[in-house]
């Protein structure tokens, strides 16, 4: 049994995500990822694709500074990408089990809560601090548009969770260096609170 090109099909599967053609992009990057497994840059773009399936704010972005970053170092990238996508999702190993399975399954198997519906939980009366710190300890909040990520980050910093604010203003950043929006949050950060590094 002949092997497949890799090159040809990771070329003609980033053609198909560039082109908003998602499922195809996913079956090609899934072709080289079974051919060989040891691809990560396969293997991110799987995860990359799946999200963009799934209307997942953010995966065209990330699958364009990911292309911008292999132009210098394929290799760096590769590390960089899975390192973002690890920060985003939880653990690598979680992701590749379920990167086939649609938004909401995955949501199952990550125990977690929409952040809408934790807005929704706040907004209804509970105290933000109270709620936030309950479900910590007990799931996840899961974060998929970028406006909501934003007012996330604003009701955290407000609510003296400055250290975990800047932890994922840190993150956003490495990806939307110039995001107008984030360096406003990141300002207000810097103004109200001293954060040791």
């Amino acid at each position: 049994m002949s092997t497949i090109s890799k090159y040809k099909i990771l070329t003609q599967a980033k053609d198909s995500f560039s082109k908003a053609e998602y499922k195809t992009a996913l079956e090609k990057f899934a072709i080289v990822l079974q051919n060989y497994p040891n691809s990560k840059e396969a293997y991110n773009c799987v995860i990359l694709s799946e999200m963009a399936m799934s209307g997942e704010g953010g995966a065209e972005a990330l699958f364009d500074y990911y292309e911008i970053l292999q132009e210098d170092d394929k290799e760096q990238a590769d590390a960089i990408m899975s390192e973002i996508l690890q920060n985003m999702d939880g653990s690598l190993e979680e992701l590749s089990k379920v990167f086939a399975k649609p938004l909401r399954d995955r949501l199952e198997f990550e125990d977690g809560i929409l952040y809408g519906d934790f807005k929704k939980i706040v907004e209804d009366g509970a105290d933000f601090r109270e709620t936030f710190e309950n479900i910590m300890f007990s799931t996840r909040v899961i974060i998929t548009q970028k406006d909501d990520f934003v007012d996330f980050l604003d009701r955290l910093i407000e609510h003296d969770f400055a250290e975990m604010a800047l932890t994922y203003l840190e993150n956003a950043l490495s990806v939307y260096p110039s995001d107008k929006l984030l360096r406003k949050l990141l300002k207000k950060l810097a103004k109200g609170k001293t954060i040791e590094n």
